[in-house]
């Protein structure tokens, strides 16, 4: 069943209070809805962190609104959202010493009572968890001694076993090889097509999110353009993104084409 996880209506955001706020981006209007893999692209400074961490509660919008799952942001405490939307990102510290189940099992938190008490459901979720994610076999690793991909793979285990419609992710494939890339994407679309979760990933890899996300939301000049590949190929918007010298997109291929 699918369905809309956020709704952004007439969003700003950027830095500062309101007195010396500055504007990264605004005017946006966007929906991620469930049963999709958005992949959310721009060029470095273009406020792709800054909108990912207004859209999971970390920073206020300057203006706007933000609807998550028919709860208004504003109505939205720490508590309400962490059963809402979980989020990885690319600079959260991570416990190394932590056995990869130990860490998984962090994400059912928000479920737990004051000290942190799994019951056997919990247990049950976060071994179902690893399962999906592949990486049952490394449930008794020190998260210290895996590679960038295993470690990647076990921080979307948490955010799976946080039981979340949406999930989103700052830069996951940032250390990742090719094959580990098209991986981890491929993954995400299963989580959407199996469990109708919504999910928004942050990326610098455009020829693979154009060829591998169901849509696109880039972040150019301040301003927010969605849709699909062809749509913003249509539009101009892909083609003012990445034409340059010597670089220009390709349209009927959906890749870029360096001469």
């Amino acid at each position: 069943m699918h369905g809309d996880a956020i709704e952004i209506e007439g969003l700003a955001i950027g830095y500062g209070g309101k007195k010396a706020a500055v504007t990264v981006a605004g005017s946006i209007n966007a929906t991620l809805r469930r049963g999709e893999v958005v992949a959310l692209v721009g060029r470095n400074g273009a406020g792709k962190s800054t909108l990912l961490r207004t859209l999971a509660g970390y920073r206020q919008p300057l203006a706007g609104s933000l609807r998550y799952a028919g709860l208004q942001g504003g109505e939205a405490t720490p508590a309400s959202l962490s059963k809402l939307l979980s989020v990885v990102l690319t600079d959260t510290a991570v416990a190394l010493n932590l056995t990869v189940r130990e860490l998984v099992a962090i994400g059912r938190t928000p479920y737990t009572n004051f000290i942190g008490h799994l019951r056997a459901c919990d247990k049950e979720i976060v071994e179902r968890a690893m399962a999906a994610i592949g990486i049952l076999p490394l449930a008794d690793r020190r998260v210290g001694t895996l590679s960038d991909g295993e470690r990647q793979k076990c921080m979307i285990a948490k955010a799976l076993a946080q039981e979340t419609p949406i999930v989103m992710l700052d830069e996951p494939t940032a250390f990742l090889d090719f094959p580990s890339k098209v991986a981890l994407f491929r993954l995400l679309k299963k989580l959407t097509v199996e469990m109708n979760k919504a999910v928004l990933v942050s990326s610098h890899d455009v020829e693979l999110v154009l060829r591998l996300c169901d849509r696109l939301w880039l972040l150019d000049g301040g301003t927010l353009h969605c849709g699909t590949a062809a749509e913003l190929s249509a539009n101009g918007a892909l083609h003012s993104f990445i034409d340059g010298d010597g670089i220009r997109y390709d349209a009927q291929n959906h890749s870029v084409v360096i001469s």
